[in-house]
């Protein structure tokens, strides 16, 4: 293979899971002709907001609200509030906050809500162990999990329960929605949208990779066995697919939080958030089985480990650009200067914050800012770390 065109692969397999990914599945959508003329969520909407008939109440699943919580106490109360005045019927509702050993008073404001349950862990083991708990006290046919940081949009549960009409879809992930601090819908951020796009174009095709963890549900089915060791949100994904289900995102399922002001907070949750999405890849990679799993397979790897390898190839970029300036290799004199341009961008957002209003230092800084959390993350995957106690965000 000469320089130039190893150089290539290395930009290739840099940008493939952000930019080359999404092209294959609007393609892969076109060649399977966007299935329009099937049924269902994912056939019929890719994602979009549901079409059809509303559920009658009669008709309507049992749904299990289940809250986790841990030291909760300043926002439980407007959490519990929103719960309650939610557009569903009561009688087929149940809330149930998984209280992960707080002592903070977040228990006490909990017992205070006249039909809401409170399940309480002695011990504190982590979300998913809290999770588990309240599972077993719940018994809605339809599980939805949500974190206390996100408000629930009026509609939300009732949308929600119509997805579920389709006998396909196993599990259905909210879209989410930035408020400012008066919680007022704000603009939503480039990262953001990029994601809610991916979801809708995974939902046309396989199902989704990957889920809100602020606001998802998924049949009890699909929660059993539940993984306490594992995110959430990503393992009944994975879930879904080894019991033959898809998981499918509704635009109009919407869970509102607010952005993190505080940037080492937000770098922080990031790496903890990899870790256990890394660990729960590892531990299901029967699901890369082709052969059973399909096209799934392919977005497994594409939306997943090829994001959480782009940093590696970036790195292995510079040296052998290096080496293509010094062998006067035009293609690498560009990819030179337009490399020192990005990363001096994002030095720049780094050495002052207050430039990263500029959409130019900004987009480089938060790229180069999540692509370093991927690497903090397989350091510490890597020497054997792994994560299951929470601290949630505070935003």
């Amino acid at each position: 293979m000469n320089a130039t065109l190893f150089l290539i692969v290395l930009v290739f397999l840099s940008i493939y899971s952000y930019c080359v990914y999404p092209l294959v599945l609007v393609a892969a959508r076109k060649l399977a002709g966007r299935r329009g003329s099937g049924s269902g969520v994912a056939a019929r909407t890719g994602g979009a907001s549901l079409s059809g008939e509303a559920i009658r109440s009669e008709e309507a699943p049992r749904i299990s609200l289940i809250i986790t919580a841990h030291n909760e106490s300043e926002r439980i109360r407007p959490k519990l509030e929103n719960s309650l005045t939610l557009d569903y019927d009561l009688g087929r509702l149940e809330i149930l906050v998984a209280s992960d050993a707080s002592t903070d008073g977040t228990d006490a404001i909990v017992e205070g809500f006249p039909g809401v349950k409170l399940v309480r862990v002695e011990e504190r083991k982590g979300k998913e162990h809290a999770q588990k708990q309240a599972i077993l006290r719940s018994t809605g046919d339809v599980l939805v999990f949500t974190d206390v940081g996100t408000l629930l949009d009026y509609e939300a549960l009732r949308l929600l329960a119509r997805g579920f009409g389709d006998p396909r879809v196993g599990a259905l992930s909210s879209t989410d929605k930035m408020v400012d601090e008066a919680g007022n819908p704000s603009g939503e951020n480039l990262y953001v949208r990029y994601e809610m796009l991916l979801r809708r174009l995974e939902s046309g095709m396989r199902g989704l990779v990957g889920m809100s963890g602020s606001f998802f549900a998924a049949r009890r089915s699909v929660c059993m066995p539940w993984a306490e060791n594992l995110p959430s949100d990503f393992n009944t994904v994975l879930n879904c697919v080894r019991k033959g289900y898809i998981a499918v995102s509704d635009d109009s399922v919407i869970g509102y939080y607010r952005d993190i002001k505080r940037g080492q907070s937000e770098y922080q949750r990031k790496v903890r958030t990899l870790v256990r999405g890394i660990t729960a890849f590892f531990a299901n990679l029967e699901l890369l089985d082709f052969r059973r799993f399909g096209f799934f397979s392919f977005q497994l790897v594409s939306h997943k480990l090829m994001r959480w390898l782009a940093p590696v190839f970036m790195i292995l970029l510079v040296p052998f650009t290096a080496l293509g300036v010094v062998w006067g290799d035009p293609l690498a004199q560009v990819l030179a200067v337009m490399q020192t341009g990005f990363w001096g961008l994002a030095t720049l957002g780094l050495a002052f914050p207050a430039a990263r209003g500029n959409v130019l230092i900004k987009i480089p800084f938060f790229f180069a800012q999540v692509n370093t959390a991927i690497l903090a993350a397989w350091f510490r995957y890597l020497r054997g770390e792994r994560i299951t106690l929470w601290a949630p965000s505070r935003r």
